[in-house]
């Protein structure tokens, strides 16, 4: 969720040189109300630091997470400038001025413009670091290919997960479940059948019968 909300201000950034200011509050958050980017974040650091000795993808993924949340919270900031300031500068231009103070103006503006610099430079270190995160989720994620929970998530919210990995999701499902890529549909069905989710259990249990039986490519999986 957080890489969707991310990768949509990128768009608009690549097309326009802009960002919303308050797209990218809200999903940081503050101290006393974190968003979604911040708590996750933190979940991140609780899951893979606690361990120095655990799996060393997981904690180069709570690194990379780490790294988003403050190379965020710095793009936010210069989204603020910009807009804030940037905005300004622009209406001066516009009024009567005289030579020196026009040289100033012109000469103060040349922040603005490093600050459009850095906000590039940010948003391709994210952009780089989230690519660099679904490698490690591919390397993190098979030891715990028999989690029914972890399973279900990645039923449940399959466009969602297809989005974030787009040609990355076939090699995911493979390094999981090798040539059963049905387990998938077989785990999730187990985990919402003792949640109570009756018919949903037997929607993926069918979905994982026609993948076994080869109705489904697994590759389009």
């Amino acid at each position: 969720m957080s890489q969707q909300v991310l990768e949509n201000q990128f768009r608009l950034f690549d097309a326009e040189e802009h960002l919303e200011f308050e797209v990218l509050r809200d999903i940081l958050g503050v101290e006393m109300n974190k968003g979604l980017l911040w708590r996750l974040k933190d979940t991140a650091h609780h899951l893979f630091r606690t361990d120095q000795d655990g799996d060393v993808n997981g904690q180069l993924l709570g690194w990379c997470l780490g790294y988003i949340f403050h190379e965020a919270m710095k793009l936010k900031e210069d989204a603020y400038q910009r807009e804030s300031y940037g905005g300004r500068f622009m209406q001066l231009k516009e009024i009567g001025l005289s030579f020196e103070e026009r040289h100033m103006v012109e000469e103060l503006s040349k922040v603005i413009d490093q600050t459009r610099e850095s906000m590039r430079r940010e948003v391709a270190r994210i952009r780089y670091i989230i690519a660099s995160s679904r490698k490690l989720f591919i390397r993190y994620l098979p030891d715990h290919r028999d989690n029914a929970l972890l399973a279900r998530l990645l039923y449940d919210r399959n466009n969602l997960v297809r989005m974030v990995f787009a040609e990355e999701y076939g090699p995911l499902v493979k390094a999981m479940y090798g040539d059963r890529p049905e387990l998938l549909y077989q785990l999730a069905s187990q985990s919402l059948m003792l949640g109570g989710w009756e018919r949903e259990a037997v929607l993926a249990e069918e979905e994982g019968q026609l993948l076994s039986s080869g109705a489904v490519k697994a590759g389009s999986e």
